[in-house]
């Protein structure tokens, strides 16, 4: 729930890093609730107008999102721009989203999970 308030609390800052736990925590709780909002609009007779609503007022926050956790491998926030490639650019950024965080600092700040460079994980 933490990863879901962060992503609002940060609505639209483009600025810093996500780590991997923040941004799909959040897609699971989007769509957890677009699929509820959906699903129970239909059985009512409705036609989706709610949750295409909340698909609308996610839209910054998502991408948000996904430009912090572009930054969080390194890679620029332009990145997102590769989805508009069929295929391949859902394939490529699946690859970025799921891929660790960078070690210490990089361009875009320090790491979220607070481990510098060369240092090692216990636990």
């Amino acid at each position: 729930m933490d990863a879901v308030k962060s992503v609002y609390s940060n609505y639209a800052n483009f600025n810093g890093r996500a780590r991997r736990s923040e941004y799909w925590f959040y897609v699971l709780f989007y769509m957890i609730a677009y699929t509820v909002l959906f699903t129970v609009e239909r059985a009512i007779g409705g036609y989706g107008i709610l949750a295409g609503l909340f698909a609308l007022a996610n839209i910054i926050p998502m991408l948000a999102a996904a430009v912090r956790r572009l930054h969080d491998t390194g890679k620029s926030g332009w990145w997102v721009l590769i989805s508009l490639v069929p295929l391949v650019g859902f394939i490529v950024l699946l690859i970025f989203y799921v891929k660790d965080s960078d070690p210490g600092a990089n361009a875009y700040g320090a790491n979220p999970k607070g481990v510098e460079s060369g240092a090692t994980v216990t636990g």
